[in-house]
């Protein structure tokens, strides 16, 4: 079978990164029929959101830097084939400790998948095309939120056996998708040479603090995630009153929208306004959240949303941007993969506690709290942006002024030297 050509083996990759986040949003539009038929609560339903976090962690620790050594191709079959394995699980679903062992199916299959994959986009670019390669990234995860959210509403609303349907066609296009991915390049250019061991993942001592600057932005689009992905849904219907479980898809699709359409924009930034442009869009998301909840207004929810799909958009292509720019190309997968890590940390131990919060006080307690803690690393995000971002930025303009205003050897002098 003859391997794919650069361009399609680029969208194969983005595919299997928008495949990546439609697992993880998947059961967004079901959690509340679960809250209802099966009598879960809240708490219960941030755990199994947040079980698909707290598998893929260990993953990444221990994996990371998997495809780095095996190849792109390998490691993301692998994941895609435990991505099935979890959505049939949903599929075929009776109680929550199937949904449980599924999301944690879930996790594991993201985790293997989605650095690779990231990664594989760059790799299918052109040499320098690493911002090019974040937006589309970006783009592509939100298409995958947005299927999650308006497949899985109109299914869950009007068609036949809506707490299982939607996994049963999801499953179908991972098994295709896959089918794709067998018939890319076994291997890379940027792969490394020697043999692989499981290691922790490890930052090079001189990119830990524009890594953490990275990281941060990036974990704040997963703190983002916490709010809509497993609360969103309720807080459309409890708070802003939409009655009609596609139109609240739709209403949350429009968090997907806006990141597609800030995810091509973001190709026009440079990094570190990306990154403060999403953290001071991420604080004003959270409180428009609140404030819809005080309000009970379906247009202010809209625009909530639509913040919350922009500062999502800047905060992860900026992340992503700066794990692919600043990292040496045989350590690509590993830093791409300590970001995901510390952004599923950030939404591991976020959405289960503000989960509780909302079991214990209820969804507006549970909102203000959020936007409170979670203000707190989206600050910090802002902060990393202006201190270690802008300056590296205005230094690297200095050195290119620099270089371009330098005198060029003439022809004769050239070959004489």
């Amino acid at each position: 079978m003859s391997a794919l050509g650069t361009r399609v083996s680029f969208w194969t990759a983005g595919a299997v990164v928008a495949l990546a986040l439609w697992t993880s949003a998947c059961p967004t539009m079901t959690y509340p029929l679960y809250q209802s038929q099966w009598g879960v609560s809240t708490t219960t339903i941030t755990w199994i959101f947040a079980a698909y976090p707290i598998t893929l962690i260990p993953v990444l620790v221990l994996l990371g830097d998997l495809s780095d050594h095996i190849g792109r191709r390998a490691s993301i079959l692998w994941g895609l084939s435990a991505e099935l394995a979890g959505v049939l699980l949903f599929a075929l679903a009776d109680d929550v400790s199937w949904l449980l062992v599924g999301r944690a199916l879930m996790g594991l299959g993201v985790g293997l998948s989605i650095s690779p994959a990231s990664v594989a986009m760059v790799e299918f670019s052109a040499p320098g095309q690493e911002k090019r390669a974040g937006a589309a990234s970006t783009a592509v995860s939100a298409l995958g939120i947005g299927l999650a959210m308006v497949v899985g509403g109109a299914l869950t609303q009007y068609a036949p056996h809506p707490v299982h349907l939607h996994f049963f066609v999801l499953a179908g296009v991972i098994a295709l998708v896959a089918a794709m991915v067998t018939r890319l390049p076994r291997h890379t250019r940027d792969e490394a040479t020697g043999p692989w061991r499981v290691r922790p993942l490890s930052i090079p001592r001189g990119s830990r603090l524009v890594f953490l600057a990275g990281a941060l932005a990036f974990a704040s689009s997963f703190l983002l995630g916490a709010i809509v992905l497993p609360l969103g849904a309720k807080i459309a219907q409890q708070l802003a009153g939409s009655t009609n479980s596609l139109v609240t898809g739709a209403l949350l699709a429009v968090f997907a929208a806006c990141i597609t359409l800030f995810a091509l924009s973001a190709r026009c930034l440079h990094v570190w306004l990306l990154v403060t442009l999403g953290a001071a869009g991420s604080i004003t998301a959270v409180w428009l959240y609140f404030l819809t909840g005080t309000t009970h207004s379906l247009g202010l929810f809209f625009v909530a949303s639509a913040v919350a799909g922009a500062a999502y958009a800047f905060d992860f292509a900026g992340g992503l941007t700066v794990f692919n720019r600043y990292a040496a190309p045989h350590h690509r997968a590993g830093m791409v993969s300590a970001g995901y890590l510390v952004g599923y940390i950030a939404q591991g131990v976020g959405a289960p506690a503000l989960g509780a919060v909302v079991t214990a006080h209820g969804l507006m307690t549970g909102l203000m709290t959020g936007a409170i803690a979670f203000g707190v690393l989206f600050l910090a995000a802002l902060t990393a942006g202006l201190t270690v971002l802008a300056p590296l930025h205005k230094a690297e303009r200095r050195t290119s002024r620099l270089a371009a205003a330098s005198p060029k050897p003439s022809g004769v002098e050239a070959r004489s030297s």
